[in-house]
């Protein structure tokens, strides 16, 4: 289990002040990538992905961590893939015991995917690697999907 716990109040303040200062897209992201890998752990690395407009790909936006060769990931490839095609928010105990699993890095061990939505439309997805077996609690996931969810409003 993980031995911190994001608190997205801050972190969506910075969002929501970047915002109104005219950021990008893409610092906005990066800032989310940034401000929630610096938690600590158990977030080794975090994606954002954004789908593109053919509704058929996720396309990285930004990241914080170790670099991945998965920049572009079709719906319904992999445990990002399947979160978009499923609807469904994912997170995974032990990424070796999913055969979906694309990997990034050989030290990964569990993985959160929180869907980025705005009402029923899915926008993309945080994507959160673990070095730790089994490294994201309800209070995480809940965490993460509070800054999803200011996100949505956000992009």
């Amino acid at each position: 289990m993980s031995n911190a716990t994001l608190q997205p109040g801050p972190l969506l303040k910075r969002l929501h002040a970047a915002f109104c200062h005219d950021a990008t897209r893409h610092d906005l992201l990066q800032m989310a990538a940034d401000g929630i890998r610096d938690a600590g752990g158990p977030y080794t690395s975090v994606y954002l992905y954004l789908l593109d407009e053919s509704g058929q790909t996720l396309n990285l936006g930004a990241f914080s961590g170790r670099v991945t060769e998965h920049t572009a990931i079709p719906i319904g490839r992999g445990l990002c893939g399947r979160a978009v095609a499923t609807r469904q928010d994912l997170n995974v105990a032990d990424v070796n015991a999913e055969s979906e699993y694309l990997a990034c890095n050989l030290d990964t061990r569990s993985e959160l995917i929180v869907l980025i939505r705005r009402n029923e439309e899915i926008l993309g997805q945080i994507d959160i690697d673990s070095d730790v077996p089994d490294g994201f609690d309800a209070n995480e996931q809940s965490a993460v999907k509070e800054v999803a969810d200011g996100l949505a409003s956000l992009l």
